[in-house]
C-alpha cells in the first residue's frame, strides 16, 4: 500500500503513450488512400459489379495485398533518404533510365487528374445540373485554390474527412440492399477470369495500384518531419509507418469492396449493367430510395475533390523531382507540375464523348506504367548504395519483383484478349 502511495507521488515518470502513438503518424497513409477510392475506381468497380456480380471482387483484394506491400517500400525509401521517389530516381538512377520512367510517371498523373476531374464534374451534374465541361471547370478552380493555399497538414485533415464521408456513406447503402455474404467471401479470395473482362480487372487493377500514388507517399511520409537521429528512431518511424499504411489500404479496400457489393446486388440482380455514373445514381433511386442517389453524388463529388488535390500533390512532387527537389507548392518547378498535371487533363476533358468510358480507359492505361515505376522503386530500394543498412531483404526484393511481374504478364494478356 505504501509503495502505490509513492508511486502516486512521484513525478518522474517517463512519458510513453504506448498504442496511442499510432495516432500520431496517421495521415499520409490516408492521403495516400483517397488515390485509390477515386472516380476511375467507381467506373471500374461500378463495371465489375454490374457486369459480373461478385466474381471480380478477388481483383480488389489481390490488388490492396500489392499495394500494401508497394506503399510500405515506398515510404522507407522517403523515410530513410529523405529523397521522394523522383528525387531518388533523378540522383541514383542513370539519366537514360530515370527520365523516360519519370516522364511516362507525368502522364499517368495526366491521366489520374482526368479522370478524378471527370468524377467531380459528373458529380456536379448529378446534383445541380452543371454541364460537364463547366463542373470540370469548377473542379479544376476549386483544386488549385486548395493545392495554391493549403499546407499539409490542412490537406491532410481535408482528405481524412472526405475518406470518411465516402466510408459512411457506402456503409449506409450497404444496409440497404440484400449482400449474398458468402458468395462475395468465396470471391474475396477465389480468382476467376470470366470471359471479356480483362479490360474490367485491368481498370480496377489500375484504378487501386496507382503509380502516382506511390511517388506520393514518399514525398508526404516527409510531412511529419520526425526525428531521424539515430538507428532506433528510424526503425521506431518505418513500424508505425506500416501500420499507417495497413490501416489506410485496409480502408480503401472496404470502400471499393462495398462498390462491387452494391453493384452487384443491384444492377447485376437486376442484369442491368453500369454504362455511366449518372445511370448508376438514377437507378439507384428506384431500387433504394432518393437518399441513396443523392447520397452517392455527394460521396463522388468527395472523391472527385480529394482525389484531384493528391493527383495533383503527385504530378508536382515528380516533377520536381526531377530537378533534384522536393515538392513545394510555392517552388516553380512544383508548381509547373501540378498545373501541367490539371491543365492537360481538363484540356482533354473537353474531348471526351464518353465519360464513363474515358474514366475506364484511364485507369487501364494506369496499369500499363505501373510496372516500370515498380521495377525503378525495387531497383532503388534493393540498392545499399541508396538505402544503406535498411536495403531491401533478399525475400522483400523477390516479392517486389514478383508483383511488378504479375502487372506486367497481366497487361501482356490485355493485349492479347
Amino acid at each position: 500500500m505504501w509503495n502505490f502511495i509513492k508511486e502516486l507521488k512521484r513525478k518522474d515518470h517517463q512519458r510513453y503513450l504506448g498504442g496511442l502513438d499510432f495516432f500520431k503518424y496517421i495521415g499520409p497513409g490516408l492521403l495516400v488512400t483517397v488515390g485509390f477510392i477515386d472516380p476511375g475506381n467507381w467506373a471500374s468497380n461500378f463495371a465489375a459489379g454490374s457486369e459480373f456480380g461478385y466474381t471480380l471482387l478477388w481483383v480488389v483484394t489481390l490488388s490492396t495485398v500489392m499495394l500494401i506491400v508497394l506503399q510500405h517500400n515506398v515510404a522507407h525509401l522517403g523515410i530513410v533518404t529523405g529523397l521522394c521517389l523522383s528525387e531518388a530516381a533523378t540522383r541514383y538512377a542513370p539519366r537514360w533510365v530515370s527520365r523516360p520512367i519519370l516522364g511516362s510517371a507525368v502522364l499517368a498523373s495526366i491521366s489520374t487528374s482526368l479522370a478524378e476531374i471527370l468524377g467531380g464534374a459528373i458529380a456536379l451534374e448529378m446534383l445541380l445540373d452543371i454541364p460537364i465541361a463547366w463542373g470540370a471547370v469548377l473542379t479544376t478552380i476549386l483544386v488549385v485554390i486548395m493545392l495554391f493555399t493549403n499546407s499539409y497538414k490542412r490537406i491532410e485533415r481535408g482528405i481524412i474527412a472526405f475518406v470518411s464521408v465516402i466510408g459512411l456513406s457506402f456503409l449506409y447503402e450497404l444496409f440497404l440492399v440484400d449482400i449474398d455474404w458468402s458468395l462475395a467471401a468465396r470471391s474475396w479470395v477465389v480468382p476467376d477470369i470470366p470471359q471479356g473482362s480483362m479490360l474490367i480487372i485491368m481498370s480496377v487493377l489500375g484504378a487501386v495500384v496507382m503509380p502516382h500514388n506511390l511517388f506520393l507517399h514518399s514525398e508526404v511520409v516527409q510531412s511529419r518531419e520526425y526525428n531521424k537521429q539515430d538507428d532506433a528512431s528510424i526503425r521506431k518511424l518505418l513500424r508505425y509507418e506500416f501500420y499507417d499504411t495497413l490501416f489506410s489500404m485496409g480502408v480503401g479496400w472496404a470502400i471499393n469492396s462495398a462498390m462491387i457489393l452494391l453493384a452487384a446486388a443491384t444492377f447485376f440482380v437486376h442484369r442491368t449493367p453500369v454504362e455511366e455514373l449518372q445511370q448508376a445514381k438514377s437507378l439507384l433511386d428506384p431500387l433504394l430510395g432518393s437518399q441513396a442517389g443523392v447520397i452517392f453524388a455527394l460521396a463522388l463529388l468527395m472523391a472527385g475533390i480529394s482525389s484531384t488535390v493528391t493527383s495533383g500533390m503527385a504530378a508536382g512532387s515528380i516533377f520536381a523531382g526531377m530537378f533534384s527537389e522536393s515538392y513545394h507548392i510555392k517552388d516553380i518547378h512544383s508548381r509547373v507540375g501540378v498545373l501541367l498535371s490539371l491543365g492537360v487533363a481538363l484540356v482533354l476533358i473537353l474531348f471526351i464523348e464518353n465519360p464513363f468510358q474515358g474514366l475506364i480507359i484511364s485507369q487501364m492505361m494506369l496499369s500499363i506504367q505501373l510496372p516500370f515505376t515498380v521495377f525503378l522503386q525495387v531497383g532503388l530500394t534493393s540498392s545499399r548504395r541508396v538505402m544503406g543498412q535498411y536495403a531491401n531483404s533478399r525475400w522483400s526484393s523477390f516479392v517486389l519483383y514478383a508483383i511488378a511481374t504479375i502487372v506486367s504478364v497481366l497487361n501482356i494478356m490485355l493485349l492479347f484478349s
